[in-house]
């Protein structure tokens, strides 16, 4: 099931009836196909039935309608009944001056063009009756067109700083995230995005699993048993679980046991959790949902005052997705909203470190009267930096100052004199921030000094105006950041791209005339795919070699300073050994040895795996080996004209196959930097365990003395991590290397050595795909 169908079903009223539809794998196409005697079968009950029949009826309506206009602006290529001239003839009324062209097509023509091309290659999908391994291909090219890439901003701030007001601001909804209560925060990940199938505000609550619930509630049992009953104000651990069971039980948690806690009526408001599925709220106002999420999302440390007998879930939640309509700045992008430091909780902190793994840009949001000075920004900023960088993909780091238009002692003022105030002391506050990020070497060694940015906002200004202009609140150079990065990701113009290709395939082993030239073709192209193989091959042993010197020198810095004075061992706590080398406070700064012992190597291989593996997409990475390999194929285009159309498809494969080589190793070079704390982690694991078993005095130096000698024993350690990180290394190489050869070996042969067979006439279909995508990308009038 896609998520039309999950948003159809929740726009009707029908969401209970999701997981049924999913079960029975119901997407888009085959929604339209059901008939009465399926949706009897699917929709049990008749109440929910008739709903549904009644609203499938409407939509089928409403695709008809939208088909007609659709006719009127672009003409259907399917219709068999109209003459391929007439087609042409109705296109060229169509063009627009050559002054238009040049413009970027974008909201409604944009929209027309994406759905008239989906509906080309639907029907061209349909026409490919043959059992033969080119329509096969061919079949299964169309079918992967379809791709969201979706670009993610990480959005960090402390409670209080502006952080749900500015991005209430930057989507222009007053109202969506909850914000103003000091003394409620953020406690899980909320995901904001657009909502591109339904007119309605949407939330969907992704719970933790009845059995990761039950282990939280096992180890509270366990830590009140050890520890008694410490309320000391400096207890955090304690805090954390009274605030967590509060929550959910209020006061009937006291003096229970962790299974009678698991009982189901303490779930019958979400009985979703127990039945480990996602709970969608649908609301027709931003108002509306905000009130509806909180309970689900934020933490509030006066939640039982005025509030007798309700029930927050947030401890229950793993992540919160909000959908909002009509938003084409995030049609491509997601903000999310994060906690600083991760979750304890296993699943909540795995899926925190993907997501901050694959963010693109992050947002660090503090209040601009201390942002210089501000400790616990900079303290997430160098705590995430290396998760971020050389682990993830980020290519911005932007910090956020809220509130710029508060000042002290500003009633007597005049408005230019308040605006001349908060403008200069914007200046000012930019010029400390960057000084304070030049200081940050943890940070500067990861990022560039050109990925930093600062920004000083004013949401209320900017919806108020009453001392600065809306550009002067830097909320639109905001809004045009994002909006940047959803044009980078143009849907449209890659899917009308790579269907132009298919079609030149298919169009071009309908003609013969290239028959004679086959073999010549094929040789060049496999003379020119080895050369490139060959430099590719080349590149990826010469990294190999540099890694392996860097690690060497790695290996033996770390025993010279673990071995001299103990090195992360010094000032071990206990909470660090119990969660096996990691701890993570709600504030201040996270505690990780098993990075800490890892440090020497990581340092080590910092700068060669920055060159590497680059975040900046231009640059590429093996040194843009990836992103340089081509067949040659326009200057071959002049050589073979007969082969044009064959040609035209291997370029689109060719950049196809790189574009996936590179999601491939963004998403590996993530395992292979982080494989050298996580062979130290296991490694020592022994060791915390050992350590585990003291009690009473000297618990902390005997823990530290076992941990160390367990340390000292293992004197392969680093070598070992070194190791594992170089075969994770090739294991990549071979991977990308084998699918470049294999992926670009059988474009060829099918382009060129594919036995012959029926395949449809798709001429009309090229011509009109070709007019759109000259019409997106902007190619003048004599060039069409």
């Amino acid at each position: 099931m896609d998520d039309f169908v999950r948003n159809k079903l929740v726009e009707w009223g029908l969401s209970e009836w999701v997981e049924k539809f999913k079960d029975k794998e119901i997407d888009a196409e085959s929604l339209y196909d059901l008939d009465d005697q399926e949706i009897d079968h699917v929709i049990t009950k008749a109440g929910p039935r008739v709903k549904f029949k009644k609203n499938l009826r409407l939509l089928k309506c409403k695709q008809e309608q939208e088909a007609a206009d659709l006719a009127q602006v672009f003409p259907s290529t399917s219709d068999t009944g109209k003459r391929k001239s007439d087609l042409q003839s109705d296109a060229s009324r169509l063009r627009p001056p050559a002054k238009r062209q040049r413009l970027s097509v974008a909201g409604f023509a944009e929209s027309v063009i994406l759905s008239d091309a989906k509906s080309i290659m639907t029907f061209a999908h349909a026409r490919l009756h043959h059992q033969d391994k080119l329509c096969a291909f061919l079949k299964k090219e169309i079918s992967d067109l379809e791709t969201d890439k979706r670009e993610l901003v990480g959005v960090f701030g402390k409670t209080g700083a502006g952080k749900s007001s500015l991005i209430n601001a930057i989507i222009e909804e007053k109202n969506l995230l909850p914000s103003g209560s000091i003394n409620a925060c953020t406690s899980v990940m909320i995901k904001l995005e657009a909502n591109t199938y339904s007119s309605k505000y949407e939330a969907e609550i992704e719970f933790i699993t009845k059995e990761e619930w039950n282990d939280e509630l096992w180890s509270f049992h366990q830590f009140f048993c050890k520890n008694g009953d410490h309320k000391t104000e400096d207890n955090e651990d304690y805090h954390d679980a009274v605030e967590k069971l509060s929550a959910v039980y209020g006061e009937e948690w006291k003096q229970k046991s962790s299974e009678n806690l698991m009982k189901s009526k303490y779930f019958k408001a979400i009985p979703e959790f127990l039945q480990s599925k996602r709970k969608i709220l649908t609301c027709e106002s931003a108002n509306e949902l905000c009130a509806k999420v909180v309970k689900y999302t934020r933490s509030d440390s006066k939640q039982e005052e005025g509030n007798e007998g309700k029930k927050w879930f947030w401890p229950l939640v793993k992540c919160v997705t909000v959908r909002v309509p009509n938003k084409p700045l995030l049609q491509h992008v997601t903000l999310v909203d994060l906690p600083g430091n991760g979750d304890c909780n296993k699943s909540r902190d795995q899926m925190w470190k993907g997501i901050l793994g694959n963010c693109s840009t992050v947002w660090i949001v503090t209040e601009i009267n201390r942002a210089a000075s501000e400790k616990e920004a900079w303290e997430i900023l160098e705590s995430v930096s290396s998760l971020i960088g050389n682990s993830g993909k980020c290519q911005q780091i932007h910090f956020i100052c809220t509130k710029s238009d508060l000042l002290d002692d500003s009633d007597d003022l005049s408005s230019a004199e308040v605006h001349d105030l908060i403008t200069e002391r914007n200046v000012q506050a930019t010029d400390a921030i960057k000084k304070e990020f030049n200081k940050r070497s943890k940070i500067r060694k990861h990022f560039p000094d050109d990925s930093f940015k600062v920004f000083t906002v004013s949401s209320k200004e900017f919806l108020k105006q009453n001392y600065l202009s809306p550009e002067e609140t830097e909320i639109p150079k905001l809004q045009r950041f994002l909006q940047d990065l959803n044009d980078c990701h143009s849907e449209t113009v890659n899917y009308v791209n790579r269907a132009q290709g298919i079609l030149s395939l298919i169009q071009g082993a309908n003609s013969r005339g290239v028959d004679s030239k086959k073999g010549e073709v094929c040789e060049e192209l496999e003379r020119n795919m080895k050369v490139q193989l060959d430099n590719v091959r080349k590149e990826m042993k010469d990294t190999c070699r540099a890694f392996e010197r860097c690690l060497d020198d790695g290996v033996k810095k770390s025993f010279l300073y673990h071995g001299k004075n103990g090195g992360a061992l010094y000032n071990l706590r206990k909470c660090v050994v119990e969660n096996g080398g990691i701890y993570k406070p709600k504030k201040g700064k996270p505690i990780n040895l098993n990075m800490k012992l890892a440090s020497c190597l990581t340092d080590s291989i910092g700068a060669e795996f920055r060159k590497t593996f680059p975040n900046e997409v231009k640059c590429g990475a093996f040194n843009r080996v990836i992103n340089t390999f081509t067949l040659n194929t326009d200057s071959l285009i002049e050589k073979y004209k007969n082969a044009e159309l064959q040609l035209r498809f291997l370029k689109t494969e060719e950049e196809k196959i790189k574009a996936k080589l590179n999601r491939i190793i963004w998403e590996q070079k993530k395992k292979v930097y982080s494989s050298l704390a996580d062979t130290i982690e296991n490694i020592v694991e022994e060791g915390y365990k050992k350590a585990l078993a003291f009690t009473g005095e000297d618990t902390l130096y005997n823990m530290r003395e076992t941990i160390e000698n367990h340390v000292h024993s293992k004197k392969d350690m680093f070598e070992q991590a070194k190791n594992t990180m170089l075969e994770k290394l090739h294991d990549l190489m071979v991977d990308v290397l084998g699918t470049l050869e294999k992926t670009m070996k059988e474009s060829i042969g099918l382009s060129f050595k594919a036995e012959e067979c029926l395949l449809p006439d798709v001429s009309t279909e090229l011509k009109m795909v070709k007019k759109h995508y000259d019409l997106l990308v902007g190619t003048p009038d004599d060039e069409i």
